[in-house]
């Protein structure tokens, strides 16, 4: 059964950084499409950050330089460490994936077929 629970969301000032993490069980990383995903209120879901099997990285651009992924399979865990946050970078967070995860790295959300319960992150002053 696979299981995601995200953490390390926070209320932080522009500038700032955050590191979030997602813990999972009940994947494969060697098999697997993974991502950080986020939705503002009245907004639509957008892909933030994604990695496939193999580690090649892919980034939204509003958030390209600013943003990495990373993942560790000895932990079984996906990080998204955020700098030069922006009070537009606010909303929830989640981690997802999806099978497979050989073709390049994906950010469309309908890619994702396991969710966590996301993380808040709000960045106001």
């Amino acid at each position: 059964q696979v299981r995601l629970v995200e953490s390390g969301g926070d209320l932080v000032q522009p500038g700032g950084s955050l590191r979030l993490s997602c813990v999972t069980s009940g994947i494969n990383y060697d098999n697997s499409y993974m991502a950080w995903l986020r939705q503002a209120p009245g907004k639509a879901r957008e892909g933030v950050a994604a990695v496939n099997s193999f580690g090649d990285t892919d980034y939204a651009g509003s958030v390209k330089g600013r943003f990495t992924i990373s993942k560790d399979n000895t932990k079984n865990t996906l990080t998204l460490q955020m700098n030069a946050l922006k009070p537009e970078d606010s909303g929830m967070y989640y981690c997802a994936t999806s099978p497979r995860g050989r073709g390049s790295p994906l950010l469309q959300p309908s890619a994702y077929n396991h969710w966590g319960q996301g993380t808040q992150v709000t960045v106001s002053s």
